[in-house]
């Protein structure tokens, strides 16, 4: 663990501790990808922390809120500003905070872990945590000054996170309200992504363009979009060059397990998308 952390630090990944989760040691990431660009340097498998068997149920609750079902019956609701919920109580909320449709500042005391993506004090906000069974970690980005970008944008560093679940052998990761393209060293913190929820109003977060070049970079067997608006479904799907599957479902729920993650990278559209 010594030497894993020695690497994570070369190339500026930290795995810090939430200060309010008692831990005995770091938490281990089965899909972090310890670095993509030094030779001979493998990808994280750290199986310390043993996948669960079992589905993990997804519901799109509305805007950015989707809600997370673990077979370890661990709730998570993403981006909560408390609007959303599709009828669950939610263990653990994270937030970020563009605007306030995607936080609140008075979430349910009976909600026991509240992740803010970001610090209001120095320095980004850093979440590792194990709830039950799920870890959950973020990767900090920044965001705009303002609801869309211009000549005169400027940027806000680290208030924005993509936080990232890993639960039942996989890895499941919310996008947030991003605002710019990712660099290199936000991809290899991020590491393998099994599902994403991606964000694809084209305005106020990323275009349409910059969205879809992340999405394929990534290449996650499956996509979830949110924070659609007005935006036509078939613009997001033409830009992925016939790379990705699309299924449309009527539901608002899918269940999902390693061995059940379609073969072919696939853009599922839950009802109410």
């Amino acid at each position: 663990m010594v030497r894993l952390r020695l690497i994570l630090a070369l190339i500026g990944i930290v795995l810090p501790i939430d200060p309010g989760v008692a831990q005995v040691k770091p938490p281990p990431s089965e899909c972090l990808a310890i670095a993509q660009s030094i030779p001979r340097v493998m990808f994280a498998s750290l199986s310390t922390v043993a996948a669960e068997k079992g589905e993990v149920t997804i519901t799109y609750a509305g805007h950015s809120t989707y809600i997370i079902e673990t077979p370890g019956n661990v709730t998570i609701a993403t981006d909560f500003s408390g609007a959303y919920t599709a009828g669950k109580s939610p263990n653990v909320v994270t937030m970020n905070r563009a605007h306030s449709t995607h936080y609140t500042l008075n979430p349910d005391p009976r909600i026991a872990h509240v992740l803010r993506g970001w610090n209001d004090g120095e320095g980004p906000a850093r979440h590792a945590l194990i709830v039950g069974d799920t870890l959950i970690r973020n990767v900090p980005t920044d965001i705009r000054g303002g609801w869309r970008s211009g000549p005169d944008t400027v940027m806000q560093k680290d208030g924005n996170s993509i936080f990232i679940f890993e639960v039942a052998g996989l890895c499941i990761g919310h996008l947030g309200h991003l605002h710019h393209p990712l660099d290199e060293t936000h991809y290899a913190a991020i590491g393998r992504l099994d599902i994403v929820m991606v964000p694809i109003d084209g305005t106020y977060t990323l275009s349409l363009d910059g969205m879809s070049e992340i999405t394929r970079r990534l290449r996650s067997s499956i996509v979830l979009p949110m924070h659609r608006f007005s935006t036509p479904l078939s613009d997001f799907i033409a830009r992925m060059n016939g790379q990705f599957e699309m299924d449309i479902r009527p539901e608002r729920s899918l269940s999902v397990s390693r061995d059940t993650l379609p073969k072919k990278p696939t853009v599922i559209i839950l009802d109410g998308v």
